[in-house]
């Protein structure tokens, strides 16, 4: 984590930011709500992850955070499903990191997951062979469909909140493409690509159950870049990794660069 610059690290809270703009945007009911304190990018869906908040710049002082949490509690509070707020560790002053989960406790935020946000300038060649499986573009519901059953099992998830926030016709259009690698003609893999500020941002990276370790995400995935590569002659790229695909991404070329934690809040009205 030390060797990132800080134009990395500000470049990973960016492209955060940006993807999940995309992915509300593109949602059924989805907005993006730009304070000077807090960043806001909510689907208006049940699954919180696609409700969330980021900070717009690094928190200095207990009052900056505070006041962002805030900020994105009074948003959240008007409407009727879970949300989360992200924060590294390298936006945020020492005394301030020191603090920060009691802060966002008291506006009922609790952890949640931690990611790990990784870039690549070029991918390595494989170190093992991968499988032969059919990768499909997303053009359909079929294609929505898929992507977004893989992922609700992926993330335990209900299949019906997996399809609220990622089956819209509207989410993939020329910046974003999405891609599942179907084994036996069942759908096993899928990925996103994002053209985010000028970089190929990778998201809903996620393999089903009865098909991990083959390597079929890693397939699917650089099958995604070299459409980036080849599409939009992009081919840096960045991610936010689970604790498992971090391991994969590396053997890949991916190298990290800071590290991020997920808080959940509850729906309003909730216990």
């Amino acid at each position: 984590m030390h060797s990132a610059t800080q134009a990395e690290i500000d470049e990973s809270h960016a492209q955060f930011r940006g993807a999940w703009r995309k992915m509300a945007l593109g949602g059924r009911a989805g907005e993006v709500v730009e304070r000077p304190e807090v960043f806001i990018a909510s689907s208006h869906v049940s699954w919180a992850m696609m409700n969330a908040a980021f900070l717009r710049a690094p928190a200095t002082t207990e009052q900056a955070l505070s006041a962002a949490v805030a900020s994105a509690a009074r948003y959240f509070s008007t409407g009727r499903h879970p949300w989360t707020f992200l924060i590294s560790d390298d936006w945020l002053a020492p005394q301030v990191r020191e603090r920060a989960g009691s802060i966002l406790a008291w506006y009922k935020l609790r952890p949640l997951t931690t990611v790990t946000g990784m870039v690549c300038e070029r991918l390595s060649e494989p170190v093992r062979a991968l499988p032969s499986l059919d990768v499909r573009p997303v053009k359909d519901t079929w294609g929505r469909q898929a992507v977004a059953d893989i992922n609700s099992l992926a993330y335990d998830v209900s299949r019906e909140s997996g399809r609220e926030a990622l089956d819209a016709e509207a989410l993939y259009d020329e910046e974003i493409r999405g891609f599942v690698a179907c084994r036996e003609g069942a759908p096993a893999s899928s990925t996103v690509v994002l053209r985010v500020d000028g970089l190929a941002y990778i998201a809903l990276v996620a393999t089903s159950p009865g098909h991990r370790r083959l390597g079929a995400a890693e397939l699917v995935m650089r099958h995604a870049l070299r459409e980036a590569r080849d599409t939009w002659g992009i081919e840096r790229s960045v991610l936010h990794a689970t604790d498992a695909g971090a391991p994969v991404y590396q053997r890949m070329g991916y190298r990290p660069v800071t590290r991020f934690r997920m808080y959940e809040a509850p729906a309003p009205g909730s216990t």
